[in-house]
């Protein structure tokens, strides 16, 4: 069991990141599905998509991984910063701003999963989940 899942989904992408994969499997759930569509949206990976490999019993998600013109990693740097023994919510205001605006931040606002610019524009806040660059 394991005690974050949301950790050890974003480990498991900075691993194959490292390794230069083409993709990963995570085992899926809506709050990882949406967190990984925010990863697309923002154009750090390719593509999502949930499936059941033959013979498994539970969905995954496999994360269509991004490199660029010579196989540069687009995801430099990625970090959780919200934990379950540590919570990290911040207002509207004080959302962070990642490598001057270059980086993301995904925050868990009432009207979902956003990056820092979204929210920042609507004017919410909410728990910090990640960053990354």
């Amino acid at each position: 069991m394991l005690s974050d899942p949301i950790a050890d989904m974003l480990t498991r992408i900075r691993n194959a990141t490292r390794t230069h994969k083409e993709t990963v499997n995570i085992p899926a759930s809506k709050f990882k599905e949406q967190l990984a569509h925010v990863l697309v949206q923002e154009g750090y990976v390719q593509s999502v998509e949930r499936v059941r490999p033959e013979g498994e019993k539970f969905d995954v998600l496999r994360v269509t991984l991004k490199y660029g013109a010579k196989r540069e990693q687009v995801i430099k740097h990625i970090e959780r910063i919200s934990r379950p023994g540590r919570r990290a919510y911040v207002s509207a205001d004080n959302l962070p701003r990642i490598q001057r605006g270059l980086g993301l931040a995904v925050v868990s606002t009432s009207r979902g999963l956003l990056p820092d610019r979204e929210a920042r524009k609507q004017g919410v806040g909410g728990e910090v989940i990640c960053v990354l660059w």
